[in-house]
């Protein structure tokens, strides 16, 4: 049973391309708000080049989280867009070999520049690494909407992963539709809740997401969710104080 939470590793690229000494000074950051939400979860997911900017790698900064915490299940994000099998088996065997616990292997956002899509796909790259045994050593997740077709996305359950991290959830309906379906099956379903606040507004207007829907009631939706799934992946990309006011609320609930 977990309640983890969701970092962006820093750009490497803003105004111009940053210096050493900028990108530790980053890293030091994100360490330490790790280090702050490591209090009220056991699990980190570390995203992979959001909106295809170039960021420090989620492995290396997860291998950095893991030198300073063994409790923690870590996780990251792995691009498809605009790697091949090559740099992709490369990074799989970073993941195992640095302690990571598992990846979730997507599409990714298209780049502003350079290729924009090597023609491999998730839920293919999935079944390609189970059969070849890292499964053992890893979990491999695949994405899915918070309100699927199942007969469109069977591809992605014939590929076999460890679970499914949804797209974020408006509804508790959601979550309880994807476990009725997906549980007896034996995958892990791990529901995305983006934290309602105003910094977070244009991130959920990207998505189509209506804070409405659960604002007022944050705290029993993430509990209902919870119960329901027995994991919960807490994302709030441009608000971490909201995130921690929330997260500071389910201490226990990672234990239960």
């Amino acid at each position: 049973m977990s309640i983890r939470y969701e970092i962006n590793p820093p750009r490497v690229i803003q105004d111009g391309v940053l210096s050493h000494k900028q990108v530790k000074g980053l890293l030091v950051k994100v360490e330490k708000r790790i280090a702050t939400a490591a209090k009220y979860c056991n699990g980190i997911h570390l995203t992979d080049s959001v909106l295809g900017i170039p960021r420090i790698s989620p492995i290396t900064t997860g291998a950095m989280i893991r030198d300073t915490n063994s409790k923690l299940d870590i996780t990251a994000s792995l691009r498809v867009r605009d790697r091949n099998i090559t740099a992709l088996t490369q990074s799989v065997y970073d993941a195992i070999l640095l302690g990571l616990d598992g990846l979730l292997i997507l599409k990714g956002d298209e780049p502003p520049a350079g290729p924009k899509d090597s023609k491999l796909v998730p839920s293919e790259v999935v079944k390609h690494f189970t059969k070849q045994g890292f499964g053992k050593n890893l979990d491999f997740y695949l994405s899915v909407s918070a309100h699927p077709d199942f007969d469109k996305i069977q591809k992605k359950i014939d590929a076999e992963p460890t679970g499914f991290v949804t797209q974020v959830i408006q509804s508790p309906d959601q979550v309880h539709r994807l476990v009725d379906k997906l549980k007896p099956q034996g995958f892990k379903v791990i529901p995305c809740v983006m934290i309602p606040s105003v910094k977070n507004a244009n991130s959920a207007k990207m998505l189509n997401l209506d804070f409405a829907q659960y604002q007022e009631i944050i705290t029993d939706f993430i509990v209902e969710i919870h119960k329901s799934a027995k994991d919960i992946l807490i994302t709030s990309p441009n608000d971490f104080k909201a995130s921690v006011k929330v997260l500071s609320q389910f201490k226990g609930l990672k234990r239960k």
